[in-house]
């Protein structure tokens, strides 16, 4: 029998994701509807009891009917976070004011949601087509992990990636980006932790949701990320050096 009611719920689905996103949108301007205290608690826990952060994203689908954030406050507090970070290293390793314009804007677009919303959307097309369970019978109300959701996954994922890669790490740059075998191994050690715990909390993400199946499937990169690092560890590569240099040559 073909699966026409499937069909029709998926369309209700999809109808309903766009006025959600419209209005997400709408409320990124508004900041007096924002729950700012609300997204600084989230990130707190997500360094230090993700799981917590997760069970309220369970209390949320029961109150709003929907598994996203209706608040894009989350995002908007992380990209003015990261926008400080990356000011701080350019007034401590840039040469001039045109370029720092230059390196804001290209880690704010490119780092954070270029690379945020390229990756929700593979998460999101992977789970909904190869993740998801099979409906017992066509009665069952179908689940589908929203877009939008797939994004604050990685936005929860990204924040104590972070704390680490940029505010952390600008403090200990003048040893990382040094010769030697100790900044290689430190530096090494920083963006294998950093890697990994973006891939656990990833992991995290989709684990809650009750219609995914497999969803170890998202801890396997933490895999390649151990047997990767003794490598570049042992060849020599310094990751703090390498990206450091992409915007800052002329002063390391």
């Amino acid at each position: 029998m073909l699966p026409t009611v499937s069909k029709g719920r998926s369309q209700s689905s999809a109808s309903r994701a766009n006025p959600m996103f419209l209005q997400y949108l709408r409320r990124i301007v508004k900041w007096q509807q924002m729950d700012v205290e609300y997204s600084f608690w989230q990130m707190l826990h997500l360094c230090t009891s993700p799981k917590v952060v997760y069970q309220h994203t369970k209390y949320h689908k029961q109150t709003k009917n929907q598994w996203a954030r209706d608040d894009p406050a989350f995002v908007v507090i992380c990209s003015l976070l990261l926008t400080v970070a990356t000011l701080a290293y350019c007034a401590a390793y840039d040469h001039s004011a045109a370029h720092a314009v230059y390196v804001v804007i290209s880690v704010l677009l490119f780092h954070f949601f270029v690379t945020g919303v390229v990756l929700a959307t593979c998460c999101w097309f992977l789970t909904n087509s190869y993740l998801r369970e099979e409906a017992p019978n066509s009665h069952v109300v179908e689940q589908r992990v929203e877009w939008l959701y797939a994004f604050d996954v990685h936005c929860n994922s990204f924040f104590p990636m972070f704390v680490l890669l940029y505010v952390i790490h600008y403090f200990l740059s003048p040893l990382l980006v040094a010769h030697g075998f100790i900044p290689i191994l430190l530096s090494n050690l920083l963006y294998m932790v950093a890697a990994s715990y973006y891939h656990y909390l990833n992991f995290l993400g989709y684990d809650v949701l009750p219609f995914l199946e497999r969803t170890t499937f998202f801890l396997y990169p933490i895999g390649a990320v151990i047997v990767l690092s003794p490598i570049l560890i042992l060849s020599g590569f310094n990751p703090s050096r390498y990206f450091m240099n992409i915007y800052f040559s002329q002063r390391l």
